[in-house]
């Protein structure tokens, strides 16, 4: 007898990947503050790392500001740029891509609610 499909499946929480300083840094509580936001959707409760003015670079390596530790994700993968309009997400010459809202982009300009895909690890902007 085979083992259901569920058991065949990995169980993947994308906040387990996030950076402890940013799990510190990111907020589990609702209402927010107005401002700019990503939002880490995990398996029992949702994180909210605000963003800044600061150009923010995601990625696997040591050296980035939202660090995900996942094999899908590049070490350099992409660079959010704070613009006034709106943010920018660019890919950083990563493997498997940036995705926003199930598209492939090089670069996009981000509305409230897109969803970022960095390797496996989704990520909704949020504006408040």
């Amino acid at each position: 007898m085979s083992p259901p499909a569920e058991d065949l499946t990995e169980r993947f929480d994308p906040i387990e990947c996030l950076d402890e300083r940013i799990r510190s840094r990111a907020a589990a509580e609702r209402p927010l503050a107005p401002g700019r936001y990503l939002e880490v959707q995990g398996a029992e409760r949702s994180l909210t790392i605000p963003l800044g003015d600061e150009v923010l670079h995601i990625g696997r390596g040591l050296s980035a500001d939202v660090r995900l530790d996942e094999n899908s994700v590049s070490r350099r993968h992409a660079i959010l740029l704070p613009r006034p309009a709106a943010p920018r997400i660019l890919d950083d010459r990563s493997s498997n891509g940036t995705l926003v809202n199930g598209r492939r982009v090089t670069q996009a300009d981000l509305s409230d609610g897109d969803v970022i895909l960095i390797g496996r690890v989704p990520l909704r902007y949020l504006e408040v």
